[in-house]
């Protein structure tokens, strides 16, 4: 009875210890944690995997000290052996998402220009799934080592580890691939965490990465879920690699009569009137003249994606009311000659190009335009092969 009762109070006593130790330990981080976020997030995260470690770690020494012999005294101490290890895995786990947590926190998205901040996210993101699925395998594979029968089977399990890795690369070829396209992507800078993308004809925003898969919103809160293999085997646009300031086009089909410089003015005031324009780019150009029409493409630029698209409903708009105002004759229309005589039209004069304002020029005239000649000309410095320059305001 001497016996049975000095091990109960050994035990008693360890876990009571332990538990005071804890809950001190607790409060003293509560008392730091108004003054250090990182002591805040401790305290709140780690109280519970800490108690239950401390906790399980003293009762065991407890009954390998004070308890003797018993029935079952082998089964209760391994049992409270993967506790412990179960119970250190989880309090490893929650550090680390502190840590992680603390990261994401410093270098918050929501501010202009936060190419590094998202780039920085979607990194650590990616790194927390994989620190949890490492901890978890690490943690099961030293659970199982503790049994020695397991232990006796490790050198056959060795001598056949190239055969079962075989099978099993096999067998989980579509998840692997997933999986290391996920790190591929999170550490090659391909797209990040809020990053504008055209994927599938729809144009939306890179909501969540994961091992496996990828998460886009698209523009109407629908969400595209494609494999993250999808990114490295097929073409998209990705809007904001470099920058999130982007170019768009808003298009209009007029007349071959129509005077080109009033409406050049018209966009300009347009841009300088609307708080979307960033002040960058603002060009209008005739870009084709097939048919009975003309094609006015009006190419802006705006801080974001979203002003992008605000901004391009805005110029057409504009565009549109302006011409129905002051030159109706400028809308479409479908010409019929019945003879060979005069129409009486006087011809149009268009403004030369050498003389024309630099809202007509694209790749040359002010330093933006400069800069985006010299980055798209070809080896004689002259614009590359025909077609269409400008494709991210289709």
């Amino acid at each position: 009875m001497s016996s049975v009762l000095t091990a109960v109070l050994g035990v008693t006593g360890a876990a009571v210890a332990a538990i005071v130790v804890v809950e001190a330990s607790h409060w003293a981080m509560i008392r730091i944690g108004r003054r250090s976020a990182l002591a805040a997030d401790l305290a709140k995260n780690m109280h519970k995997p800490f108690l239950v470690t401390l906790t399980l770690i003293a009762i065991q020494q407890a009954l390998r000290v004070y308890a003797g012999e018993f029935p079952g005294r082998a089964g209760v101490i391994h049992a409270l052996v993967l506790g412990c290890i179960g119970a250190f895995a989880w309090l490893m786990a929650e550090l680390l998402l502190v840590c992680e947590d603390m990261a994401l926190a410093r270098w918050s998205t929501d501010v202009p220009d936060n190419l590094r901040r998202r780039r920085l996210k979607t990194q650590v993101v990616m790194l927390r799934r994989v620190t949890v699925a490492t901890i978890v395998v690490l943690t099961a594979g030293v659970m199982l080592m503790t049994f020695p029968g397991i232990r006796a089977l490790g050198a056959s399990v060795l001598a056949s580890a190239g055969l079962v890795s075989v099978i099993a690369a096999l067998a989980a070829q579509s998840t692997l691939g997933n999986v290391f396209a996920g790190i591929q992507l999170a550490f090659s800078d391909a797209i990040r965490v809020d990053d504008v993308v055209v994927v599938e004809g729809e144009w939306g925003r890179i909501e969540e990465i994961t091992l496996t898969y990828i998460a886009v919103q698209i523009w109407d809160d629908r969400r595209l879920i494609l494999p993250t293999s999808y990114f490295t085997t097929k073409p998209f646009q990705n809007w904001t690699r470099s920058s999130s300031a982007v170019l768009g086009t808003a298009e209009v089909d007029v007349d071959w009569s129509t005077p080109i410089e009033p409406l050049r003015a018209e966009l300009r005031r347009a841009c300088e009137g609307s708080d979307l324009w960033d002040q960058r780019v603002c060009v209008l150009q005739v870009t084709e003249a097939i048919g009975g029409t003309i094609r006015l493409r009006a190419l802006v630029s705006a801080a974001d994606a979203g002003a992008l698209w605000d901004l391009r409903c805005l110029v057409r708009e504009r565009l549109v009311a302006w011409m129905w105002e002051n030159q109706r004759g400028s809308l479409p229309r479908m010409r019929t000659q019945l003879d060979e005589s005069d129409d009486g039209v006087a011809p149009l004069r268009h403004t030369r190009r050498s003389d024309a304002s630099p809202d007509a020029r694209v790749f040359s005239g002010g330093d933006d335009g400069e800069a985006r000649g010299a980055a798209f000309g070809g080896v004689d410095g002259h614009a590359p092969a025909p077609g269409d320059p400008v494709s991210a305001g289709r």
